[in-house]
Parts: C-alpha cells; sequence; structure tokens
C-alpha cells in the first residue's frame, strides 16, 4: 500500500470481562484508549488524497464519542461479549468501513483500513480489513 493517512482520537469506556483468564479485570474497570485509523490506497484520488483528513477526523470523532463515557457491560449491542481491545478494534473499524462504503469520507477509494486501539504505552491492539 503506497500511500496511507492516518487519523486519531481518543475514548474513555468501562467494561468488564467473563473468564477466569482475565483475571483481575473481570470486575469492572475502565479504560482509555488512543485509537489510530489508517486508510490506505494504491492511488490517489484527482485531488491527491486518499480520504479527506478532517472528514475521517470527525467520523472517527463521532465513533469514539458514541463508546465513550459508557460502561460496555450495559450496551445492548455487546450484551454477552467480552469487549477486548481487539473486540473493540474490529467495532471501530466495522463502522468507519459503512462510512467510507457510504462515500462521507470524500477522497478516493481506500483500499485498506487499519484500527489501533493503544492502550497504552506498551500494549495495543490492530484490526485490519480490506475496504
Amino acid at each position: 500500500m503506497p500511500y496511507t493517512v492516518t487519523v486519531r482520537d481518543h475514548m474513555m469506556i468501562a467494561h468488564s470481562f467473563t473468564g477466569e483468564v482475565f483475571g483481575p479485570a473481570q470486575r469492572l474497570h475502565g479504560a482509555t484508549f488512543v485509537v489510530d485509523a489508517t486508510f490506505g490506497a494504491d492511488e490517489l484520488d484527482a485531488d491527491g488524497v486518499v480520504v479527506d483528513i478532517g472528514r475521517a477526523s470527525a467520523a472517527l470523532a463521532e465513533i469514539t464519542g458514541s463508546l465513550t463515557y459508557r460502561n460496555l457491560d450495559e450496551e445492548p449491542e455487546f450484551a454477552g461479549r467480552n469487549t477486548t481491545t481487539e473486540v473493540l478494534c474490529r467495532v471501530v473499524a466495522d463502522r468507519l468501513a459503512d462510512r467510507v462504503a457510504a462515500g462521507e469520507l470524500g477522497g478516493g477509494s481506500p483500499s485498506s483500513l487499519t484500527v489501533t486501539l493503544h492502550e497504552s504505552h506498551i500494549a495495543w491492539a490492530n484490526y485490519s480489513r480490506s475496504l
């Protein structure tokens, strides 16, 4: 992928996990994630862009805003699921992909999207998908 554009936001959520593997994280706790969304394209559009950075930033902010200050354990869409960092990467990526498909981000035709949630300065997860 010769061209990429990344936009960044953050979100603060509360959640708990089910399963002994999670140890003390089975209890309700908070998490603050730095969220990066990277759009990739083989070619630029006629204006020389992959996506419109302003539109991509706004779309990411709307998505992270819809999750921020929420206890994800209480959200029907996450019922029965562990909202791990990896799962949340896919949720954000799929919501952004819907915006790309709807033509809301302007620019050309990005062919890939990678969402990274930085849980801390030493741990993060990615989810990549084709568009």
